[in-house]
């Protein structure tokens, strides 16, 4: 079943389109978290971001980067934060916000963690 993003890159969802190319597309968020919030998206459906091809996650980050600079010029905004969360809907997406101070964008709380646990999972992930 095709995705809420396929749909919309089908035609068949409206959307407020900013940029495409043949293998990528950027519109507005409908939910923004500042005015000019953009998702850039790969026309192909892929539900995680680390299971598209090297090359394909290439050049997905430079699309990211096409549309980002465009918004920083258009918008005079200071920096255009980045985010991609892979949760809320499984097509792969890109958020590109545009802000001018850190108190416009928000980080997940954090968590404590001990130096014991820091230190296995150091020797987890370490490779």
């Amino acid at each position: 079943m095709p995705t809420l993003f396929t749909k919309i890159i089908q035609g068949e969802l409206p959307c407020h389109k900013v940029w495409e190319d043949d293998k990528h597309f950027a519109f507005l968020d409908i939910r923004p978290a500042q005015p000019g919030h953009t998702l850039v998206i790969p026309k192909r459906e892929v539900s995680y971001l680390f299971d598209l091809s090297e090359e394909e996650h290439g050049e997905l980050w430079t699309a990211a980067h096409k549309v980002a600079t465009n918004m920083k010029a258009q918008l005079g905004c200071e920096r255009v934060c980045v985010t991609v969360i892979g949760w809320e809907v499984p097509h792969v997406h890109i958020h590109l916000i545009p802000t001018n101070s850190l108190g416009e964008v928000g980080m997940p709380p954090s968590v404590q963690v001990s130096p014991e646990e820091m230190l296995a999972l150091k020797e987890q992930l370490s490779f």
